[in-house]
């Protein structure tokens, strides 16, 4: 048996012994199985309302009677983002987006309905999840564990006792560094669990859920090294649990929190009123479609009459009040997606930012692997709002199109007036049935690797340091034994 392995199952036996630290593991593990079926069950129960009222808004829509084309446009739909399988691991940015969107015809809604907007503000510290269990407190039960492992050797006077009988310190540090890994293994079991029974009951990928194991297993281990560093580096141990009760505040608490402000201050961006006044004043710039006087309508007016080769709007082949629906909904939705990407790419910048402090900060580094993997950063978000813009778009023009060709020009301006042109612009409610359902469409786990990458290679070089800090640790073990 090596001098490591001795030193780490004797480091267990005092752990077994030392009531502080076997309630502080014991209470961690309880609150690691209550937080795991919490998020379960959580996530399968939002998951299944959404599906539930995504159905009936499906059904209301496909179930309007015989209308006039445009008034289904400013009815409008109702389409749900559904959840990710691993969103029960991390639930990430859902709570603050919303995952509900109205769709209706000139206009492009947000999101609603998040969590911190209908619940206490102590959302916003953070939801009760496994990856909040291990980003936050499990760093803290392996300091309070591990802060004395080594000082306490030197307090003590033992370091040159292990000497004598011929244990090298780097098997002393080795085998403190390895009894911890064991209290961190047994703090990720629950999580570990969590993470089979979702690929095997939730289908979620197992190339996720692995690389979520494996990125938390490095953020532990980085703790651990660090830990063990720090205990070895400190000459007592209080010194060494201040010092790392320190850097736990600073790294876990302190930093995530400022970052959103630290990014936002650094790349700002406009808020939804200064947008919403911004969108109103380009599209009184680029035209309205229902006053004749309009200069870009006149000249589409005067362009459409000279391709079909006739004098009056009444001569076309279609209905001319659609074709202007079409042209005047082409041209906000193009004005909407040049808002939306600007929106984005400040996002985008914004993140750029969190994601550079995460060099000073690992907790925010796995955080941001974490969401990425579990698909529910930002980046998802930002794919549901694309997508659904895409289909509303589909929807509105597809309905446009019905009054172009199914609408006499004749009975759609007379339909205020004239009961029977009002009977015959209502066309066959099949039509709203045609419209096909919205259909979600995830990210995939090759594009969840990439966007995880950054965080990773982060963690990577935090590993690097903590394994430097370890070897530094290590020499100074070594001169305290001279």
């Amino acid at each position: 048996m090596s001098s490591a392995w001795i030193i780490a199952c004797d480091e267990w036996r005092l752990m077994r012994r030392n009531a502080v630290a076997a309630l502080a593991i014991a209470m961690l593990l309880a609150l690691s199985i209550v937080a795991t079926l919490t998020a379960l069950t959580q996530r399968q129960a939002s998951d299944a309302l959404r599906a539930r009222y995504q159905a009936q808004a499906d059904r209301a829509f496909d179930g309007q009677p015989a209308r006039h084309p445009h008034r289904m446009v400013h009815y409008g739909h109702f389409v749900f983002r559904p959840l990710p399988a691993l969103a029960g691991f991390d639930s990430g940015v859902d709570a603050f987006t919303g995952s509900t969107i109205f769709l209706e015809g000139h206009r492009q809604n947000s999101a609603n309905f998040g969590d911190v907007r209908q619940s206490s503000l102590l959302v916003r510290f953070g939801q009760l999840t496994p990856a909040f269990v291990l980003h936050v407190l499990a760093p803290l039960v392996l300091i309070f564990v591990g802060f004395g492992m080594i000082a306490r050797e030197r307090e003590r006077g033992t370091l040159k006792q292990l000497q004598a009988h011929g244990i090298a310190p780097s098997a002393v540090v080795g085998g403190k560094t390895l009894a911890l890994a064991g209290v961190a293994l047994l703090l990720d079991l629950p999580v570990l669990a969590a993470l089979g029974w979702m690929v095997a009951a939730g289908g979620a990928p197992l190339s996720d859920a692995t690389a979520i194991a494996l990125g938390h297993g490095a953020y532990l281990a980085i703790w651990v090294a660090l830990i063990t560093a720090v205990s070895a580096l400190a000459s007592q141990a209080r010194g060494a649990l201040l010092a790392l009760i320190g850097l736990w505040a600073i790294t876990v608490v302190l930093l995530p929190r400022i970052a959103s402000d630290v990014a936002l201050a650094m790349r700002p961006s406009a808020n939804r009123i200064e947008t919403d006044v911004a969108i109103q004043r380009d599209l009184r710039r680029i035209g309205d479609s229902h006053d004749p006087a309009d200069p870009h309508f006149a000249a589409f007016k005067a362009a459409t009459l000279a391709r079909y080769g006739v004098s009056r709007v009444e001569d076309l082949p279609f209905n001319y009040r659609g074709l202007l629906a079409l042209e005047g909904e082409r041209l906000t939705a193009g004005l909407f997606d040049a808002y939306a990407h600007r929106q984005f790419a400040a996002q985008r910048a914004q993140s750029g930012v969190v994601a550079l402090m995460g060099i000073a900060s690992p907790t925010i580094a796995a955080r941001a692997l974490s969401m990425a993997l579990a698909g529910t950063d930002l980046e998802s978000h930002r794919r549901f709002l694309i997508q659904a813009e895409r289909y509303r778009y589909t929807i509105v023009q597809q309905l446009n199109r019905l009054q172009a060709l199914s609408v006499s020009y004749a009975d759609d301006g007379a339909r205020n007036s004239d009961p029977e042109a009002a009977r015959r612009v209502r066309i066959d409610p099949r039509n709203w049935q045609a419209v096909p359902d919205f259909r979600y469409r995830g990210t995939s786990s090759a594009e969840k690797a990439a966007a995880a990458l950054p965080a990773a290679s982060v963690l990577a070089g935090w590993a690097l340091l903590a394994m430097l800090l370890l070897r530094l640790a290590t020499r100074r073990v070594a001169g305290a034994v001279r």
